[in-house]
């Protein structure tokens, strides 16, 4: 190779099905033939293109898996799946390699980053050198170090679409092509006047939420409203403080409210700025100052003075609000037990305070900057900080997907944290007490940044390019009015506006529910599996937990049901307890049983071993008892306790029933029919600490089509052991989500049970 000429790696094809048609694309690979399976898009009219690489020695291979089915012979191998979902075969270019939206694809001769994934190296071949080599004599950069994965290699490069496409050498060693993901270095490194300029670009494109929408409360260091970006959202009456002598605006903490005010509203100002579309709010934001560090607060009352700040924003009640709060404390005495503040926090959740329940996120807490060269084992050993340790709130930690760094600007560095992983800041609570009285926390982290090795191996550093962008507490005499931020604050931020956006689209959901939908649709990174796994391939599933909890919430399944992706919600109530009149005992009162409407006749129409999901979550909130007498059975914090459980295939209902339900048993109850099949994720038969339970099963859709039925039951709660206190006859509320998920795109089965219910889930008790 050289002096402009490549030898091709082969021909690159793409195959495309008929609208509405699923392509089999999994038997396009074949991979002893050095076939590769590129990637795979869903174009309009539903149809699926793949492409493929096919080897130039290979060609005639291909062509025989053609012909298999031309010249068909009965009871042989034919390939009929594969090739009767085929409805058009054609040369590939870099449009069939766009795995984004299509609508995003470059216009012709622009030059712009790209994202390139190039294909896993094969003998005698380096597609990531071949890239390089080929820059200079076709006039695209690579311009970023390159992440690596088992199967792929991702580089940032620069360029125009013909750049990349003028030699079917460099098309042949691509596997996909993205938009590249804008870094906060992009803006934040400018003058002040382009920032202005972009910003007022972004507000010409503003919609602002419309009146009675939801709110973020955001209880932090106050808000300077008159950034332009949040002067037309934050009102005068919008920003409120604890004390009148502080002010509402924000002037300390390095304007850490402002900052938190920027990413609640609008999430990661990069991707906002570098949009050219409409800008529509969903939501608001009201600020409550509830610390002031020149008037700090005795740290024993900070469950008072959260308490305070609630109530002063719930003076206005014409907006729903989701509360959001990064202030924690450092001390790591609790080590998970409740704390003054975080039982306040529960308090709060569960509706003491004003009979209101509340949904409440709470930022897990940092490690300490000097701690961070000893990733990631000082993160292990930082546990998450008071108050977050709160069983109702939902405790956010922070993950990282930044991991490419700009080779021109700081040569030679690498990212601290690989894409996926944890982030260098967040704490976690593996060192927690596994006794079963502590929560698991966090419950989802999201993106908090990474951070820098410099090639000299010395301390980490932030570098611009891997942080978030947000609004700058200081904006005026030309200022800069964008600033980079990071770490689990802005993490916590980032889940708010999730939050608030779900409590937008559905806004007569409980606050059960909308926590439930976060940890519901949350999902684990490869990174997060990798980091936990044994040799064996098994998982350290509570020490996942503890880092990670349930993963990171996705946006395409907390919003939108895919074809073959369906989600049940019942919001119900219970009463755990009564008192037996009989032998003046309080025991256990309801179990609910839920019917789930499968569409039985449709799985079990599917192949014996076709491979199917289940995911279950329940939400619910506890009245806390947080004094410090042993957390025995009597005087345990929880108020009560719910856990689920599926009926198994072998099981009728009653035999559920039996299992579930011990005190309706007779002596001839056999449990022998009782054996589970499939695989639950996270186990089975472990204690599932704290207020919010989901675990994810897998089997096949013959097993799942006979397990229509899902129990909610009460365990063991202070309200019980605790007679004199009077709480036996309350009922409670709790949000119960189930999902099915078939991998395979040829499986419909939200159809079936659109066709058989309406949205509700029937419950019986």
């Amino acid at each position: 190779m050289g002096n402009g000429f490549y030898e091709s790696p082969g021909i690159i094809l793409a195959f495309e099905s008929d609208p509405d048609f699923p392509l089999a694309f999994e038997s396009l690979e074949l991979r002893k033939s050095g076939i590769e399976l590129l990637s795979v898009i869903t174009a309009d009219q539903n149809r699926t293109i793949a492409t493929v690489i096919v080897p130039d020695n290979k060609i005639t291979r291909f062509i025989k898996v053609l012909e298999a089915y031309r010249d068909a012979v009965p009871g042989k191998r034919d390939n009929k799946k594969l090739v009767e979902s085929i409805a058009n075969i054609k040369l590939a270019t870099l449009r069939e390699l766009w795995t984004d939206d299509p609508v995003l694809y470059p216009p012709a001769n622009t030059n712009l980053f790209w994202e390139v994934w190039l294909r896993s190296a094969q003998e005698g071949e380096d597609p990531l050198a071949r890239m390089r080599e080929a820059a200079g004599d076709f006039g695209y950069e690579v311009i970023s170090n390159e992440l690596r994965f088992v199967d792929r290699t991702v580089v940032l490069v620069r360029g125009t679409r013909e750049q990349l496409s003028r030699s079917a050498g460099i098309l042949g060693v691509i596997a996909e092509v993205r938009k590249a993901r804008a870094t906060a270095d992009l803006y934040s490194t400018r003058s002040a006047a382009d920032q202005t300029l972009e910003i007022e670009d972004t507000l010409a494109r503003l919609t602002p939420a419309s009146a009675g929408s939801p709110v973020v409360g955001l209880l932090d260091t106050g808000v300077n409203r008159g950034h332009p970006l949040l002067a037309a959202v934050i009102s005068d009456n919008d920003a409120q403080t604890l004390k009148q002598a502080w002010g509402a605006h924000d002037g300390n903490q390095g304007g850490h409210g402002t900052q938190m005010a920027g990413l609640a509203l609008y999430g990661d100002l990069t991707e906002v700025l570098a949009g050219d579309g409409p800008v529509e709010l969903t939501h608001g934001l009201q600020s409550l100052k509830l610390i002031h560090p020149a008037d700090p607060h005795d740290p024993d009352l900070y469950g008072a003075v959260t308490i305070e700040g609630v109530s002063r924003l719930e003076v206005d009640t014409t907006r729903r609000k989701i509360y959001c709060m990064a202030i924690t404390t450092t001390d790591g005495l609790d080590r998970g037990r409740p704390s003054s503040w975080s039982a306040a926090i529960d308090n709060l959740a569960f509706g003491t305070i004003n009979d209101t329940p509340r949904m409440i996120l709470i930022s897990a807490g940092n490690t300490g900057l000097d701690e961070r060269a000893d990733y990631p084992e000082s993160n292990e050993t930082s546990p998450v900080h008071d108050p977050a340790q709160a069983w109702n709130a939902l405790t956010v930690g922070g993950y990282t997907d930044r991991a490419l760094i700009d080779a021109d600007s700081n040569p030679g560095w690498t990212a601290l944290a690989k894409q996926g992983d944890l982030a260098p800041g967040s704490t976690t609570s593996v060192t927690w007490p596994r006794s079963g009285k502590t929560p698991l926390k966090p419950d989802i982290v999201m993106e908090a940044g990474n951070m820098g090795l410099p090639p000299d191996a010395s301390d980490p550093d932030f570098l611009p390019e891997l942080q978030l962008l947000t609004t700058n507490y200081v904006f005026e005499a030309g200022r800069p009015p964008l600033a980079e931020f990071r770490d689990t604050s802005a993490a916590t931020a980032l889940a708010a506006n999730l939050a608030c956006q779900v409590a937008a689209r559905y806004p007569d959901y409980r606050p059960e529910t909308i926590r439930a939908l976060m940890v519901h649709s949350a999902r684990w990174t490869d990174a997060m599996r990798d980091r936990v796994g044994y040799p064996d391939g098994s998982l350290d599933t509570t020490r996942l937990l503890r880092t990670f909890g349930y993963g990171v919430p996705d946006r395409e399944m907390l919003f939108y049901s895919a074809q073959n992706n369906l989600t049940l919600i019942a919001e119900e109530t219970i009463q755990p307890f009564f008192l037996d009149e009989e032998d003046s005992a309080v025991k256990s009162r309801d179990i609910n049983y839920h019917h789930l409407p499968w569409p039985q006749e449709a799985l079990e129409a599917l192949p014996f071993d076709t491979p199917i999901e289940m995911r279950v979550t329940l939400s619910y909130f506890i009245e806390p008892s947080p004094g410090e007498r042993g957390w025995d059975r009597k005087y345990g914090y929880p108020s009560h306790g719910l856990r689920f459980k599926v009926i198994r295939p072998t099981e009728t209902l009653q035999q559920f029933k039996l299992r579930i339900n011990s005190f309706d048993r007779d002596e001839d109850y056999d449990e022998d029919h009782a054996g589970e099949t499939g695989r639950w994720e996270l186990g089975t038969g472990k204690p599932t600490n704290g207020s919010l339970h989901s675990n994810t099963w897998h089997g096949t859709a013959a097993e799942l089509a006979r397990r229509g039925h899902i129990a909610v039951h009460p365990t063991l709660g202070w309200w019980r052991t605790r007679k004199k206190e009077g709480r036996y006859e309350r009922s409670v509320h709790y949000s119960l989500v189930v999902s099915i998920l078939a991998p395979r795109q040829d499986v419909d089965i939200y159809t079936p049970v659109a066709v058989q219910i309406g949205t509700a889930v029937p419950i019986e008790i």
